[in-house]
């Protein structure tokens, strides 16, 4: 779990099946001591975690990636650059126990990742 160290949610909107929430990066977290010691870099499998640790609060239960039909990463974040950044996601959720969701983050018209997946409960 990063939440409450590597990021700190500092605030979250839900409207239907939109989310919007402001996320806080720890630059003084272990992790970017060893990615890169000189030019921290949020790797991009804690890009996703964000988002899905975010929609287990949204949803109030674990979830578990099943399908990733994209996952882009298009910009690197320097936590000692930014340290703030945003989420958006819109999620559907299933019959058979799974969320679709479409999301993104960004800061300041920098666009950092996308991801369209599909988790399951």
């Amino acid at each position: 779990m990063l939440q409450g160290n590597f990021f700190t949610i500092t605030s979250i909107a839900r409207e239907n099946i939109s989310v919007k929430a402001v996320l806080e990066l720890n630059p003084a977290h272990d992790i970017f001591k060893g990615h890169f010691p000189e030019t921290p870099v949020v790797p991009g499998v804690c890009m996703l975690q964000m988002l899905k640790e975010v929609m287990e609060n949204i949803l109030e239960k674990e979830i578990t990636l099943k399908t990733a039909a994209h996952l882009k990463f298009l910009t690197v974040i320097n936590p000692t650059e930014t340290k703030i950044i945003q989420l958006e996601f819109k999620y559907i959720l299933t019959e058979n126990k799974e969320v679709s969701v479409t999301g993104s983050l960004f800061n300041n018209g920098v666009v950092y990742f996308k991801c369209k997946g599909l988790f399951t409960f």
